[in-house]
């Protein structure tokens, strides 16, 4: 297959000689965007962890990270784009390569759920807290109602990187749009990038909460009743896609700090 040519400088606008098409590189830049956005919330862990983001238009071809950028370093155009078979259809001339552990994970998940445009890895220091924690997520904030009974737990048995652990990790995300991923993270997907930002932030968000009232040293933790957290889905249930204003506020203030994401 050919290669891809990525454009170059800030402008959405590209040589016309550009073999990327607009909706991949619409997709190239909401995905950048996305781990900058990361960064900027302190959600990282060095070069490590993932994002992908289904190209528009197929069910098996994926865009993700090189091994070896930091997320704020990530561009829409040093993007690798891949099918779930392992095949690399775009390389940029980086000499970084691809993490094992994001082409298992995230290959998987995609595979198995065509709903997932986006699916995100993360091992933050609160949501690694949370997840080695015998009792899970608790109904302890109005974060944590949007995830309490609706998520995933996935034991741990090391890294991911080998084939033969993607069939427990789909089993365990089953439908959910989260897996907490025991003594190890957070893995969340969405139908947009906007709706897997609003999945991480608000689930990161209840990891954060959980641990500081813990921290706290209270003698008992109050958790709230089934009514609490139905009323609380139902609050952040009128719109259809979650995640759409939060995240083109997001993307407003990444364009006014630094927007090289977009080349």
């Amino acid at each position: 297959m050919q290669a891809l040519t990525p454009p170059a400088g800030l402008q959405d606008s590209r040589s016309p000689h550009a073999d990327i098409p607009d909706a991949e590189w619409a997709v190239r830049q909401e995905l950048a965007a996305l781990y900058r956005a990361l960064h900027h919330y302190g959600m990282t862990d060095l070069i490590y962890n993932h994002i992908t983001a289904r190209v528009p238009g197929t069910v098996d071809q994926i865009l993700l990270n090189p091994y070896g950028l930091l997320y704020q370093e990530v561009s829409a155009s040093s993007l690798y784009k891949i099918r779930l078979d392992g095949e690399v259809l775009y390389r940029p001339d980086d000499g970084f390569g691809l993490n094992p552990a994001a082409y298992v994970i995230h290959t998987a998940v995609h595979a198995a759920r065509h709903d997932a445009m986006c699916v995100l890895h993360t091992h933050t220091r609160a949501s690694t807290a949370v997840s080695a924690m015998a009792g899970g997520l608790r109904p302890i904030s109005q974060q944590s109602a949007l995830f309490y009974g609706r998520i995933g737990y996935h034991d741990f048995r090391g890294p991911e990187v080998e084939i033969g652990q993607q069939q427990s990790l789909v089993a365990d995300l089953g439908q959910h749009n989260a897996v907490i991923l025991r003594n190890h993270g957070l893995l969340v997907c969405g139908r947009t990038v906007a709706e897997a930002f609003f999945n991480i932030y608000w689930l990161e968000s209840a990891c954060k909460v959980q641990v500081d009232a813990m921290a706290a040293g209270a003698a008992q933790v109050i958790e709230f009743d089934d009514a609490a957290v139905q009323a609380t889905r139902a609050a952040f249930a009128r719109t259809p896609i979650r995640g759409e204003r939060e995240w083109a506020a997001v993307r407003r203030e990444l364009d006014r700090l630094d927007p090289s994401y977009r080349r």
